[in-house]
């Protein structure tokens, strides 16, 4: 039961710092407008996907998990 409480609590930590950089991301100049992202625009139709930000916060998640699995 240990290593549930652990598990749980270490997902509401991830929760929790997903929600701020989602809260502060409009913030980030930078995020959301890279080359690579597919941004569509027609009439009464328009479709995003931020490809090239995915995968860098992708890397970044990893990395940082790669760390603290060390």
């Amino acid at each position: 039961m240990i290593e549930l409480g652990k598990g749980i609590l270490f997902l509401g930590i991830m929760l929790v710092i997903i929600g701020c950089i989602v809260m502060f991301s409009a913030k980030i100049p930078f995020i959301g407008k890279l080359p690579g992202d597919i941004y569509i625009q027609k009439k009464g139709f328009s479709f995003y996907f931020p490809l090239t930000t995915s995968i860098l916060i992708s890397i970044l998640i990893n990395t940082i998990l790669y760390f603290l699995r060390r």
